[in-house]
């Protein structure tokens, strides 16, 4: 597979993944089919970007990251989620499947690689077992992380059940995906991430944003009291699951991606304004005010968590940063490339915020 399809390439994910595949297989064509919505931003690829789209490419594998992900846009706006996700995907499906049968070989050595959520597993009990007291410190093993809020995880075999438009939209697109597999006899693999962050993130989702708004003493909404818990992985260790799966992973079979890092939302938010504060100079815990209480999200999942054992024993892959490493490292990428995000946040992202919010 040398003409790689990487959708989605401008956005978040897909900048991080279209990054590593130009960098590590300099002999691979890689195209990336981006609508550019609100999300994608070519800025994002900016030291890449004499790779331009082009037509008629004899495509050997795809890897499909375009969707429209941000839940609160999804309550919203079911009907764009499902066009984008679903029907996006579909039509995705249907191409490669009418290129790809027209060819002498068919299917052979082909592959369609399509990365999904682990919000369509739906939500998780939440428990404490006795001897363990979140928030973590640096030195808090995995499993220490893994289990703080409950014994149960999302598997691979899990059963779908998706609470929101959005998970809903990614679900359908799952199945879309598996049904052409079983139908037709395409080479298709899924995979279900939980929650990733990282530099180049649109600053709606919770990190970035708040980096952002600590920096600018602006306030920081929290959903509910705080307490949704999440499975956090590092985006550049996504994009290193996603070429590994993509290459060895088998066809038709599902993997998760987790990072075995569960923290609740105010936890995390405790350890973005002390960290910001620090880099910026502040006093510790200076913007701990900044803290704003806002009405529960509709439908809001309480926890999630992936078990990504069987990637792990079979591929050999394991997250390679714990939270606070990556978080550091994160924050520090945002205050560095602050024109970035100013150039982000003054467009029609401020007007979202706004609309959400108000000018609080």
């Amino acid at each position: 597979m040398k003409n790689i399809v990487i959708t989605g390439g401008a956005g978040f994910i897909g900048s991080h993944v279209v990054r590593l595949f130009v960098n590590k297989y300099p002999e691979y064509k890689i195209i990336n089919l981006d609508k550019l919505t609100y999300a994608g931003n070519l800025a994002n690829l900016k030291d890449i970007e004499f790779y331009k789209l082009m037509q008629d490419e004899h495509v050997d594998g795809i890897i499909h990251l375009a969707a429209e992900s941000h839940v609160d846009r999804s309550i919203k706006d079911p009907f764009t989620f499902a066009k984008t996700n679903v029907m996006g995907t579909l039509s995705l499906l249907q191409a490669a499947k009418l290129y790809w049968e027209s060819l002498p070989e068919k299917y052979e050595g082909k592959r369609f690689y399509h990365i999904s959520t682990d919000e369509v597993y739906g939500a998780l009990k939440m428990n404490h077992p006795e001897g363990i007291t979140p928030p973590f410190t640096t030195t808090a093993s995995s499993s220490e992380h893994h289990l703080a809020y409950g014994d149960d995880f999302f598997y691979e075999t899990t059963k779908y059940t998706p609470h929101s438009p959005y998970s809903a939209s990614k679900a359908g697109s799952d199945h879309f995906v598996r049904a052409f597999h079983d139908t037709y006899g395409m080479p298709t693999i899924v995979t279900n991430c939980s929650n990733n962050y990282g530099p180049y993130q649109f600053p709606e989702k919770l990190i970035p944003l708040f980096i952002n708004n600590i920096r600018h003493k602006k306030p920081l909404p929290v959903y509910g009291k705080g307490e949704n818990v999440r499975d956090w992985l590092f985006v550049e260790d996504h994009a290193r699951a996603i070429d590994v799966i993509f290459h060895n992973g088998k066809v038709a079979e599902t993997y998760n991606i987790g990072g075995f890092n569960e923290w609740k939302n105010i936890d995390i938010i405790k350890v973005v304004i002390k960290t910001v504060d620090r880099l910026l100079g502040r006093a510790e815990g200076e913007d701990m005010n900044l803290i704003t209480y806002v009405t529960d999200r509709l439908g809001h999942d309480a926890r999630y968590a992936i078990d990504s054992t069987k990637l792990q024993k079979e591929l050999g892959w394991e997250p390679s940063l714990q939270f606070e490493e990556g978080i550091e490292k994160t924050v520090r990428w945002y205050l560095d490339n602050q024109e970035w995000l100013d150039n982000i946040t003054s467009g029609d992202y401020e007007k979202y915020y706004e609309k959400m919010y108000g000018n609080r």
